[in-house]
């Protein structure tokens, strides 16, 4: 729950009449709350809690920007360094911004991040104007129908077949929905009905999943639409619907100026040729969405070179590529310097 800001100012000169200009840096730092199976040396000592993101790996990076940073301030204007706690299901992105104000408190003219990634090759860096993570919303359906004696099913209203029924229909949604040019995914991923006593009919059923987008009016548009679905096919078969949307993270959406700049800078570090600016984005969501929405900047992925059967993340045995550190903390220096020149 505890985030940490550290602000640095560089010892270059503001040049008459030149506004003071600021640059936001951000790492998460939380683990997940799963075992840690890989067996190393220096592998979690608590029980329950596990870096398998590589977050552990991003703090590293911006304390070792800051630690150069502070060593040279060679540029002209301020620098926040932004620990964030909680991205892994609990929003601290969200809270740090609309709770906290950090953008009040420590101002910032553009705010960066980076993120490693398996899927790329290591040192290759990824930065793409627009979406690049989706949203990530959340449903539960209670399906309440009317129970009885299996042999008797005309004298009840079956919740399971009812449910079923809204299951297809929200295949609907993306299919038939929604332009075929954008990008939308509705899961089903929790369907729970009836007991251990075969022979009953249950009286209700719950269900649960996911809504992913990554356009704010397509979001909009499913979670309406979802709803008035599943309501309309369970009332018409005589059985009513509880149906609660719980709002997750918008759409990770990078802003056109500042990736472009990221992507020179990145050039700088690894070359050109290692600097992807087309790569498909993701349906994984991210809570560095919170910051983009209330300043310009850009969130990159760092390539860690996953290959073959190597164990992505969030799985037991991931572990991050120290290789690709030095690298990410490069990259920061060189945004805060080239931003603040």
């Amino acid at each position: 729950k505890t985030g940490v800001i550290g602000t640095l100012h560089g010892k270059n000169e503001i040049k008459s009449g030149q506004k003071v200009k600021s640059i936001g840096l951000r790492a998460d730092m939380d683990a997940l709350g799963m075992e840690e199976d890989t067996g190393l040396e220096y592998k979690s000592k608590h029980p329950g809690r596990f870096h398998g993101c590589g977050h552990d790996g991003h703090t590293t990076m911006l304390l070792g920007a800051a630690r150069y940073l502070a060593a040279t301030r060679d540029f002209a204007g301020t620098v926040h360094f932004i620990f964030q706690p909680a991205e892994e299901m609990f929003g601290g992105g969200r809270k740090m911004v609309r709770d906290e104000k950090i953008f009040e408190r420590f101002p910032c003219d553009t705010v960066y991040g980076i993120h490693n990634w398996p899927l790329l090759p290591e040192g290759v860096i990824s930065a793409r104007a627009g979406p690049i993570m989706a949203s990530n919303d959340e449903f539960l359906l209670r399906i309440i129908g009317q129970g009885g004696h299996a042999a008797m099913p005309h004298l009840t209203v079956d919740p399971i077949y009812v449910a079923s029924q809204a299951v297809i229909a929200l295949q609907g949604l993306v299919s038939r929905s929604t332009d075929p040019v954008d990008s939308a995914v509705v899961s089903l991923t929790k369907f729970h009905a009836g007991t251990n006593a075969l022979n009953v009919i249950p009286f209700g059923a719950e269900l649960g999943g996911t809504i992913r987008t990554f356009q704010p009016a397509t979001r909009d548009r499913l979670k309406t639409q979802l709803k008035a679905c599943v309501e309309g096919v369970v009332a018409s078969m005589g059985a009513t619907a509880e149906v609660e949307i719980i709002e997750g993270y918008p759409a990770t959406i990078n802003h056109v100026d500042e990736t472009e700049l990221a992507a020179n800078v990145a050039s700088e570090i690894v070359g050109p040729i290692n600097v992807v600016r087309d790569a498909p984005p993701t349906m994984g969501a991210e809570d560095f969405s919170y910051m983009l929405q209330e300043k310009p900047g850009c969130y990159i992925w760092l390539g860690s070179g996953r290959t073959g059967n190597d164990p992505m993340v969030h799985d037991p045995k991931y572990d991050f590529n120290d290789n690709i550190s030095p690298i990410g903390a490069s990259w920061f220096v060189r945004m805060v310097e080239t931003s603040l020149a």
